[in-house]
């Protein structure tokens, strides 16, 4: 007695796995042209604008951030003692309170608050992915909001002697914080345009 040997398998012919590969063809290239349309919208402004900021290398030169105020009036006090456990991570520049402080560089702001030893601060993450620290103010500027997008010389508060600085004459802290942590921001306020 034989047995009929089974008949061979047939996979999917050419001509539907051809049809399947276009087919997975052209969902990748419709989503990809939804994504290229969302990635451009609005709403994804500031998506776009801190992946540009950490693409971009560290500033060169930076803008002094309290109005009216020249480089070659900002104390080096990059460093100093603060106490017994503690040093200076930015410079302190004076002015007259109330006067605007101006964002160091083009940026995103990234936070708004009030507490610690800097009082009322704001944040910028600037180009590099480096955040640029505003401390002391007297206020923020009105309509100033997290997410925000900013170009460098955009009033971002006023200087004022809030957190540790209450009762000292009215400055700004201003400091950057890198990959390796604060630097001091002198020499590139110095190398202003």
């Amino acid at each position: 007695m034989n047995t009929p040997s089974p008949e061979p398998r047939s996979g999917p012919t050419t001509a539907l796995r051809l049809r399947r590969w276009l087919l997975r063809l052209c969902v990748l290239v419709v989503l990809g042209l939804v994504a290229t349309w969302a990635w451009h919208q609005p709403f994804l402004a500031t998506p776009r604008a801190v992946w540009s900021l950490y693409r971009q290398p560290p500033p060169t030169w930076l803008v002094v951030p309290v109005q009216g105020v020249r480089a070659r009036q900002i104390a080096d006090t990059f460093g100093a003692p603060r106490g017994a456990s503690r040093r200076h991570a930015g410079v302190d520049i004076f002015g007259k309170r109330g006067t605007p402080v101006l964002s160091a560089t083009a940026g995103v702001v990234a936070s708004i608050r009030e507490g610690g030893l800097g009082g009322r601060q704001v944040w910028i993450l600037g180009p590099a992915g480096e955040r640029h620290y505003y401390a002391h103010l007297q206020d923020w500027r009105p309509g100033l909001e997290e997410g925000q997008i900013v170009p460098a010389g955009t009033v971002l508060g006023f200087v004022g002697d809030s957190g540790n600085a209450k009762g000292t004459p009215p400055h700004l802290h201003y400091g950057i914080y890198g990959k390796d942590g604060a630097y001091d921001p002198l020499p590139l306020l110095r190398a202003t345009r």
